[in-house]
Order: C-alpha cells, then structure tokens, then sequence
C-alpha cells in the first residue's frame, strides 16, 4: 500500500539557523520557507537524491509543533511521511485494521498541494505517519 518515502519532518526552534546548517554545513539544496497555516507551521523543504528533509516551525497560535518544541526544546524528528496512490483506499484500509487516523478522517491539502493524512503515532511504533497522495 505505501509507495517511497516523501520525506522525514523535523521540528526546529530557528528556522533561518537549520535551513543554514544543512545549506551551509551538509551542501544541500534548501528551499524557501513557506507558510502552511491550515496546519500552523512554516515549512523548508531539503531536496536530497532519494527524498527530502522537511523542516518544520511553529505558526501562529496553537501550533501542533509549538507543543512538540515545548516537550523537546532543540527538536527533533517529528513524522515520516509516505506516498500513496489512493489515499481514500489507504484510509479507508488502515481504519478498518483499526489504525486511527487523526482528526475527522478526511484528507486536507499538505505542503505540495496534494491530500495528507497523519495517522496516530501509538499505531505505528511511536512515530507519527503522514500519508501524501502521490
């Protein structure tokens, strides 16, 4: 059911500070932050050869990564996200193996414009999973 890898989030206190040290530091190709306020953060997208970092910071009020960088002040990783050729299927899948997907169920658009799901962390080892339509 899930295709390849999209790309691991991870959340930062600095954003401008990260971008520079994988820019900077690692070589890579940093993207501009852009702004998602349907889910509360500014997000950079690392282009690599086999998938992609996403840096995730806090936007406005009540900010789900603004809970996380309370809990782990120099961040961390903060889900693993993977593609999907249906994400309806998908959903409709896992929710009938009892997975439980977080909020109503029903896909909003993610950073690349496409629908996401994320599925709750204690279903899955303890890692919050994004799934993106491909």
């Amino acid at each position: 059911m899930i295709g390849r890898l999209n790309h691991i989030a991870i959340a930062v206190p600095d954003l401008a500070a990260a971008s520079a040290q994988y820019r900077d530091t690692l070589g890579a190709t940093v993207g501009a932050p852009q702004d998602e306020p349907d889910h509360g953060v500014t997000v950079v997208f690392i282009d690599l050869p086999n998938t992609k970092i996403e840096l995730l910071h806090p936007l406005g009020e009540g900010s789900p990564i603004a809970a996380f960088l309370e809990r782990n002040p120099s961040g961390g990783i903060h889900h693993m996200c993977y593609e999907v050729e249906d994400i309806f299927a998908a959903r409709d899948r896992l929710t009938a193996s009892g997975a439980r997907v977080l909020g109503d169920g029903a896909p909003k658009i993610g950073a690349h414009r496409k629908p996401v799901l994320f599925l709750h962390p204690k279903d899955f080892n303890g890692c919050l999973i994004e799934l993106e339509q491909s």
